[in-house]
């Protein structure tokens, strides 16, 4: 479990709190840049860490983020007009460039007004499908980082965004929670898994009467056994390293005799960057996912997809299970589902549907969203497979630690992430160091690293 007092620093994201402060010192994604397509586009009301912004592009391009509210009599910008180089205010015609400079002011004469104010504005680069922002102090602005998928061609590069009503944290531990993804998201993980139900009902049937069970849909506690073990050995082993940015930690699951006979584990390696970012173990393409928090009780989940080719988003929608519009909507991002109709689960058909739910992100999102907007986490009880969310949650509040101390935060001088890797299935000999798999992933060398067998305390 976790102490009231620490869970609150580590929820609790608004300007005035610790880990506020903490988030501020980063460069963040504030949107996406399809979200402003094209030049005196509509502008976006963008929140981020408790606080309320605007965004807009410009008559040639450029993209700036402003406070919502307008310098003069608070009137929102939101529903501005996006003209001739800047966002005019409705109530008086004010008008602002991107960095916050006074255009015009209909009602105000003096000439030099303008050039003694400035709507508050941060700044802003646009990288890799998403526009960034730095809402941090000035004078401490750190260099912008450098992830892989920026190399790749705008069309190999599909975003995702999902604005869930959920404190950041809870999606940020089920994102490096290994152990929960062959069993919440088990029909994408294991789709044959009411099949081997089946094969379990009849493989026991002598003398358990699995046969007479199966048609009646009844089973023994023996069969059930059976089933439970077949089916829920998901439980790796996890060794976590910390790493310059956060750490990287391997699941470590048995996998088949070598050619020699000698034993192997499967191995998936998951880098986690503070304070939003991890990857996700996949063959295929880079997989990428931030949690930016909006504020307290609310997150915007950024899905990244990042390839050799470009993808088809409508099929991207389909797997993450977004394509349903009673729970999402692809041009706000908000994901809509709630407990009026039990979040929308198809329990008729739990003996095909492990869930009742469909795709990763729709589970993802539901199962954050049953824990109401933030945790207990004083009331929990964790176990060894929940390791990486414990030290998740430890290096979150040694960055916050940091920061309170007048030193940088964890990462904060990590500029180049274009080496750190993920690693998908990979089968290695026990007793070999999984680190070898991920040579620019800049470890600390504070862990073992060697793929066997542990036993650990685990302590929140």
């Amino acid at each position: 479990m976790l102490s009231r007092q620490d869970n609150e620093t580590l929820c609790r994201v608004g300007p005035d709190t610790p880990m506020g402060r903490m988030m501020r010192r980063f460069w963040m994604p504030a949107c996406l840049s399809r979200q402003l397509p094209q030049p005196d586009c509509d502008p976006l009301r963008v929140q981020l860490l408790g606080e309320n912004f605007v965004a807009f592009r410009d008559s040639d391009g450029k993209v700036g983020i402003v406070d919502e509210y307008c310098m003069h009599r608070r009137a929102s910008l939101a529903l501005g007009r996006v003209e001739e180089g800047g966002i005019r205010c409705l109530l008086h015609g004010w008008k602002f460039a991107t960095d916050g400079t006074i255009l015009e002011t209909p009602n105000v004469c003096d000439a030099g007004f303008t050039k003694r104010l400035k709507q508050p504005a941060y700044p802003v680069r646009e990288a890799g499908g998403f526009i960034w922002t730095y809402l941090g102090p000035k004078e401490l602005e750190p260099p912008f980082q450098h992830y892989a998928f920026m190399d790749l061609p705008a069309e190999h590069v599909e975003i995702l965004r999902v604005n869930t009503p959920v404190n950041y944290l809870q999606l940020y531990e089920g994102g490096t929670d290994s152990s929960h993804v062959g069993i919440l998201h088990m029909n994408m993980m294991n789709p044959g898994w009411g099949d081997k139900k089946a094969a379990a009902k009849k493989r026991v049937g002598a003398g358990l009467g699995a046969t007479k069970a199966a048609k009646s849909g009844k089973m023994s506690s023996q069969t059930e056994k059976f089933v439970s073990a077949e089916l829920f050995a998901t439980t790796p082993d996890l060794d976590i390293e910390d790493t310059e940015y956060g750490y990287h930690y391997a699941a470590l699951r048995e996998g088949p005799p070598a050619e020699d006979g000698s034993p192997t584990h499967s191995v998936r390696i998951t880098p986690v960057m503070l304070p939003f970012g991890r990857m996700i173990p996949a063959n295929a393409f880079l997989f990428y996912v931030f949690e930016v928090p909006q504020h307290d009780f609310a997150t915007s989940t950024y899905i990244l997809f990042g390839g050799d080719k470009p993808f088809d988003r409508g099929e991207l929608i389909t797997l993450m299970g977004l394509d349903d519009e009673r729970f999402w909507n692809d041009r706000t991002g908000d994901f809509r589902a709630s407990w009026d109709d039990g979040f929308g689960q198809d329990r008729a058909n739990l003996d095909r549907n492990w869930s009742g739910y469909r795709g990763i992100a729709q589970e993802d999102a539901i199962i954050g969203m049953t824990m109401e907007p933030i945790v207990d986490r004083s009331k929990e009880y964790v176990v060894p497979a929940d390791e990486a969310v414990i030290r998740l949650r430890r290096r979150l509040l040694e960055s916050v630690k940091r920061h309170e101390a007048g030193e940088d935060p964890i990462a904060l001088g990590v500029t180049d992430y274009s080496k750190v890797a993920a690693v998908a299935d990979t089968v290695i000999p026990v007793g070999s160091r999984w680190q070898a798999l991920t040579p620019g992933n800049m470890g600390l060398g504070n862990a073992k690293g060697r793929a066997g067998k542990r036993r650990r305390k685990v302590r929140a």
